[in-house]
């Protein structure tokens, strides 16, 4: 009988490990939320709540526009620095991670410190708040989205690209958007989610600006019920799941080569 290298044991024996230090306590989570009388009952209270989808769809809709912000902010800035600046990429890559180094609650204060007052008091309204709130997930996304976008940029010749699409003509926003982000299309999708996932699960900001975040409900729901956190959670957590489903969907027709043609 034909033994097993050393180092194939070994990276089984880190595979079974991570996959129970990560899957038991969801199998616990989830054994928990069915002890709610009768059967199941947590999961269809939880989906009865009104609050349930307002706040999920609330969270969703200002995570699609973080996105849609921080993709058109981060992606021109990494592009430009690749092939304009590469001296100065750590500054950039620092500035990126300050958002790990302030922690959200410094963060929020600050600003409701400023845009509580004239002459921009965005506080004062339910539109003004919900662009602050959006404002502060971009600045979370940064460490996550950039270094995406980077590694992206990372696996492709952008100054060959960039040549061959402006001797065909292209100016730079054609470029961008018919060359860079195309090819780009794992890479975002991977920052894109990322971002999804820590604005759905965000608590500290949505808080202390009083938004109907799925954070705070999630929150809420724990202080005064015993099992439909747990379901709520499970819930999310498939939800995060069903997203790197569609990544991996997405990029499986991915192609290796970069094609120029859109830019003719």
């Amino acid at each position: 009988m034909k033994r097993l290298p050393i180092g194939r044991l070994w990276s089984w024996a880190i595979f079974i490990a991570g996959f129970l230090y990560f899957f038991l306590p969801l199998l616990a989570t989830f054994e928990f939320s069915l002890r709610a009388k009768p059967f199941g009952a947590a999961y269809g209270n939880a989906m009865k709540d009104p609050r349930f989808l307002g706040s999920l769809g609330y969270s969703f809709a200002i995570g699609l526009l973080t996105i849609v912000i921080s993709l058109a902010i981060i992606v021109p800035t990494a592009y430009w620095v690749r092939l304009k600046f590469p001296r100065i990429r750590p500054i950039v890559e620092f500035i990126t991670l300050m958002p790990f180094v302030i922690p959200p609650v410094v963060l929020v204060f600050g600003l409701i410190r400023i845009y509580s007052q004239k002459p921009i008091q965005l506080t004062a309204s339910d539109l003004g708040t919900n662009a602050l709130l959006v404002g502060a997930y971009v600045v979370l996304s940064f460490p996550y989205m950039y270094r995406a976008v980077d590694t992206g940029l990372a696996a492709m010749d952008v100054r060959s690209l960039t040549e061959a699409a402006q001797s065909m003509g292209a100016g730079w926003l054609r470029i961008l958007l018919t060359v860079i982000f195309p090819n780009l299309r794992v890479a975002l999708l991977s920052g894109a989610f990322l971002t999804l996932a820590i604005v759905v699960g965000e608590y500290t900001i949505a808080s202390f600006l009083a938004r109907p975040a799925f954070g705070p409900y999630l929150s809420n729901v724990g202080q005064n019920k015993a099992y439909e956190p747990a379901a709520l959670s499970l819930i999310s957590f498939a939800l995060t799941w069903a997203a790197m489903g569609l990544i991996a969907f997405a990029g499986r027709g991915a192609q290796t080569r970069v094609q120029v043609a859109g830019a003719r």
